[in-house]
């Protein structure tokens, strides 16, 4: 056993009961975690034979026992539908950080020690008890002393211990998990476990929040209709976040929209365009607009806050997700397929004929169906699962993309049910395309070109004496793969069976050509041993044109 189980060797204690407590205790035997039990425990904690809880419940139940590390990293896992099953999405969106307030006195300390002052020299006011508690931190109200109302968010004591420790242990685990199932393997634990971890030490740091609220309120810095908070960056460290107080209604509470008089449609629209401002105009978006963080103003005015977590697009993701969006609108399987493709990491020996046929099947899920019936977001989920079950990584910004989708189009089916979020996407999708083709982007695009081939030309000398001295070593080798290569070969045979055809009938017409004009020069009969011979050619050629003619329209068999 290393230092670094010695280390933590209760925690990890604490990991396997509670996996076996839940029904895996096959998990910890593959993975050998039942030396971290005694033997009395090993008896007690039997996994059980039979269990009503379906698997994404009891791991939801690991989950919150485990604690805020583990819950918070279950709520990003679950914006991940590529990577986990459905119904293990839908536990893990029930993860709610039910943990209990720590003390206001601990929460004075950290705002003293964070922001070198006094609570009452800082605050003119500031409520005892806190509005929210939650794994990472607790926000309470209070006032500044010039009088402004704000939310001051506190990061809880010692969490950044407690989450490393657990996140070190995690990745070992993930190790041995790959090491000794087929399944871990296959589905690349570890660098799951890697981009979570980065997920979760970025909502540690408070001004990395402070940042994402700044650049978002300057998307919409000449739209009435979107507020974003200030962020009091002068009141603002990695542990303390101080926002303006945002004082509205919750989206989701309907009735109270109705007694301010607010137009649940004309909401709607405003959020879904909101939204896709961001994605498509700027490529950084609010990752998390569920109904919590997001309120209606006077006026009808749209007030987002926690901006814990976002989405970034580069310019590439973004063309490539409005082609997407596009060709699923279009139902055109080829434009989803090349979209795909060019989002993802592609594997070697992704199966292009597989494909391309569960593709088709998603078409026809959706074939027919009017677009204010179908869900984009769903839609864009579907096509992430189907690249990720042939081995295409998608980028976890676009993954977080389709949760955020989904997201927004729960909240707008409760205002407007008949409302489209495809009729809102699609003019965004077909503004970004236009720009890519516009010739200033064109020219942009061709002068990266040429810098990379040029890059690529200045190099080639280097790496032109490297494949020298590999092919004297004989240490060269020629790997030739060719995707779809039955289909290619039955091509490749059509094309050189209607080439030698045309070729014959090209030759045939030629030689019946000189006959005609010798026959004419001669002035002599066409009849040779008394038959037609230019009429029966002629007639032949017919015949044979039309029979080229037939094929090359034909089903593709000759």
């Amino acid at each position: 056993m290393n230092g670094k189980r010695m280390r933590h060797i209760s925690r990890y204690r604490d990991i396997a009961i509670a996996l076996i407590r839940h029904g895996f205790g096959i998990v910890v035997k593959e993975i050998g975690f039942a030396q971290f039990l005694s033997f009395p425990q090993r008896l007690f904690f039997e996994p059980k034979k039979k269990d009503s809880k379906t698997v994404g419940e009891r791991i939801r139940l690991v989950l919150q026992e485990l604690g805020p590390t583990f819950v918070k990293l279950g709520q990003i896992a679950s914006t991940r539908p590529d990577l986990l099953p459905e119904e293990i999405i839908c536990e893990l969106e029930k993860l709610q950080d039910q943990v209990p307030p720590f003390s206001f006195q601990e929460v004075r300390d950290i705002v003293q020690e964070e922001l070198g002052d006094e609570l009452e020299n800082i605050f003119r006011h500031f409520d005892d008890a806190p509005l929210a508690a939650a794994s990472i931190g607790q926000v309470h109200q209070a006032f500044l002393q010039s009088g402004e109302k704000v939310a001051v968010k506190i990061q809880r004591p010692n969490i950044t211990s407690v989450i490393e420790t657990d996140l070190e242990i995690l990745q070992d685990l993930a190790a041995l998990a790959e090491y000794r199932l087929k399944w871990a393997a296959r589905y690349q634990i570890r660098d799951m476990v890697d981009e979570f971890s980065k997920s979760l030490r970025a909502e540690l740091d408070f001004t990395m929040e402070s940042r994402n609220a700044e650049k978002i309120s300057n998307q919409f810095w000449n739209d009435p209709s979107i507020y974003v908070p200030k962020v009091f960056l002068e009141y603002s460290t990695k542990k303390v976040l101080t926002m303006e107080y945002v004082d509205g209604v919750k989206l989701n509470e309907l009735d109270k929209l109705k007694q301010n008089g607010y137009n649940p449609k004309s909401l709607a629209e405003r959020l879904a365009k909101a939204i896709f401002h961001q994605i498509f105009n700027n490529g950084f978006f609010h990752g998390d607009p569920h109904p919590g963080n997001v309120f209606v103003l006077p006026g009808e005015v749209i007030a987002f806050i926690d901006f814990g977590m976002v989405g970034r697009l580069t310019p590439e993701m973004k063309y490539h997700f409005s082609s997407l969006v596009i060709a699923l609108m279009r139902q055109s399987t080829d434009g989803v397929i090349k979209a795909i493709l060019r989002m993802g990491l592609v594997s070697e020996d992704v199966n292009m004929v597989q494909l391309r046929g569960d593709v088709e099947q998603l078409r026809e899920k959706y074939y027919g169906v009017p677009l204010n019936q179908i869900s984009l977001g769903e839609a864009v989920n579907d096509l992430f699962r189907t690249a990720f079950q042939h081995d295409i990584r998608i980028p976890a910004d676009l993954t977080l993309l389709g949760k955020t989708l989904l997201t927004v189009e729960g909240v707008v089916e409760k205002l407007d049910p008949v409302f489209s979020i495809f009729d809102i996407a699609e003019p965004f999708g077909r503004k970004l395309l236009k720009e890519r083709l516009h010739p200033k982007s064109v020219a942009e695009t061709v002068w990266k070109r040429v810098s990379d081939y040029g890059e690529l030309l200045f190099d080639l000398p280097k790496h032109m004496k490297e494949l020298t001295s590999l092919i004297k070593r004989g240490r060269l080798r020629i790997e030739i793969a060719i995707p779809e290569l039955d289909l290619f070969l039955k091509k490749l045979d059509r094309i050189s069976n209607r080439l030698s055809f045309s070729i014959v009938l090209l030759a045939f017409s030629i030689i019946m050509v000189g006959v005609i004009i010798g026959s004419s020069l001669g002035r002599q009969s066409t009849l040779l041993w008394k038959i037609p011979a230019i009429e029966i050619g002629f007639g032949m050629a017919t015949l044979m044109f039309l029979w080229l003619l037939y094929s090359i329209f034909k089903s593709g068999r000759f």
